[in-house]
């Protein structure tokens, strides 16, 4: 064995002991994680050597135990991580240190049992493993006591109402508003019997999705997705929709609203772009969130195997039918869509009976869930603006701090709640819910529209608060172009 990896490894336990984390001297990335495929094939072999040479000097040393117990997790670490397409960012500088994508999404792999538990990570495995075997995790926090249960049930009895509150139900479930959520509306439907869906492997499922979005995000997390899954609901239940729609349809627009910012890492495209991203440069600047919110929904229904019992080809149909719901969500291509939604619109040629015709109306409804929040109640629309804004100025602030050049919406010196969102409200949001009130002109739509009116005046009325001067609205977003606008700014 080489000095050169021995001193690694010493460097490695070092680190694991002093900051509860081990690094590559050379890759400066974690041990596990480095790139350079010299460092993990040493790792093992580098692990026996060390414990070998150095296993009198630690001895009845209750450090020198702690030294073994770093590495062999380091070990553990470096067997366990390999799996589905993933990235990560550390919260200190928002680098991203690893990333593993997904193969073609074409070809079909056969997985073991025992295979896809590697692929899951050690932590999830062993969460899901008692979580299946009905062990309880020592943990109190974890446990809801029957009231708060009741009250969960209450509000899902109410899931179809636009004035759901998602933040209480997210509470009442104790964060796991998500899987409660989309377990039920997949009840609801009747898509377990449908499909005769596994609903050991469907909650599995929606467990790992939720795992898969980032908690720390103010915005773009698990709660967003459960929001904007229980908007598409609401969709659903239109009268045209409702009359039309085929299980299969359905079926793909919840797991397509679950899943639309799966592990988004809280900063837009263009971010990605100029830091020179992996996935910028994987999907070539084009769609690069929402490429990868797609291939890690799919690397995590062939984890599942929740549709294993489909033939193949019904299971490849699927997961680029998917694909076509969460890539319309790109707010950069909202003309695009827009256009071709009035196009429609104006010729009166829709025909729900159509397949093709419906795939478009879903991404329609998708593009409305995914940024409803303006559509909402005063009182749960203010929340989102907040916390979406938050995530914007966070943004800068990395921004700022690395001088990469501050993005637009962005600048908590220069930005306000107010000025982003009348212009969001304006140039996005009323555009795209005056078109889908011409396709279902329902009391939904009106009740959507309405809400819009009074946030928009609301925020003006805290513009002028805040500047004295009438009806000013950010000029931001009558000067950018929407290819640079953040890329997924699913403000309310």
């Amino acid at each position: 064995m080489s000095s050169a990896c021995k001193t690694f490894l010493l460097s490695a336990a070092l680190a694991a002991r002093g900051a509860g984390r081990a690094h590559c001297r050379g890759c400066q990335v974690t041990a596990a994680a480095c790139p350079v495929p010299r460092c993990r094939a040493l790792l093992p072999s580098a692990l026996a050597a060390v414990g070998g040479e150095y296993a009198s000097a630690i001895r009845g040393d209750p450090m020198g135990i702690a030294l073994i117990w770093c590495l062999a997790l380091i070990l553990i670490k470096c067997i366990t991580s390999k799996r589905r397409g993933a990235i990560s960012y550390d919260s200190s500088d928002q680098t991203a240190l690893y990333i593993r994508m997904l193969a073609n999404s074409e070809i079909e792999v056969s997985v073991s049992a025992r295979n896809v538990r590697r692929l899951l990570s050690f932590q999830r495995y062993l969460r899901s493993s008692r979580f299946f075997r009905g062990i309880t995790v020592p943990n109190s926090s974890n446990i809801l006591d029957d009231d708060y249960n009741g009250q969960a049930k209450c509000m899902l009895e109410k899931v179809g109402n636009w004035n759901f509150d998602i933040f209480l139900f997210d509470r009442l479930t104790n964060g796991n508003s998500l899987v409660s959520l989309t377990f039920h509306l997949f009840n609801l439907h009747g898509l377990i019997e449908h499909f005769q869906l596994d609903t050991m492997k469907l909650r599995r499922f929606l467990v790992m999705v939720q795992e898969d979005y980032h908690s720390q995000n103010p915005y773009h997390n698990a709660v967003h997705a459960a929001d904007v899954t229980q908007a598409m609901h609401c969709y659903l239940k239109e009268p045209k929709l409702s009359e039309s729609l085929t299980p299969w349809d359905v079926l793909l627009s919840l797991i397509a609203a679950a899943t639309h910012d799966l592990d988004h890492p809280g900063v837009n495209q263009p971010f990605l772009i100029k830091t020179n991203h992996y996935l910028a440069t994987l999907y070539k600047n084009t769609s690069v969130l929402e490429n990868h919110h797609w291939r890690s929904a799919v690397g995590l229904l062939r984890e599942s195997g929740l549709f294993a019992h489909m033939s193949l080809e019904n299971r490849q149909l699927m997961e680029s039918q998917i694909g076509d719901l969460i890539l319309a969500t790109d707010i950069s291509q909202q003309n695009e869509y827009l256009s071709m939604f009035r196009s429609h619109l104006d010729r009166g040629d829709l025909c729900l009976e159509n397949a093709n015709h419906r795939h478009f109306i879903l991404q329609m409804a998708l593009k409305c869930a995914d940024i409803c929040n303006p559509c909402r109640t005063w009182e749960l629309s203010k929340q989102w603006s907040e916390k979406v804004t938050e995530e914007f100025f966070h943004q800068g602030d990395i921004e700022k701090k690395y001088h990469l050049g501050v993005s637009p919406l962005c600048d908590r010196q220069t930005e306000t709640i107010a000025n982003i969102q009348i212009g969001f409200m304006t140039y996005l949001v009323e555009p795209l819910f005056g078109e889908w009130a011409r396709f279902s002109n329902t009391r939904l739509s009106q009740t959507m529209l309405g809400h819009l009116g009074l946030n928009k005046a609301s925020w003006k009325g805290v513009q002028r608060e805040q500047s004295g001067s009438g009806d000013d609205v950010d000029p931001t977003f009558e000067e950018m172009d929407s290819d640079i606008l953040p890329q997924e700014p699913r403000l309310s």
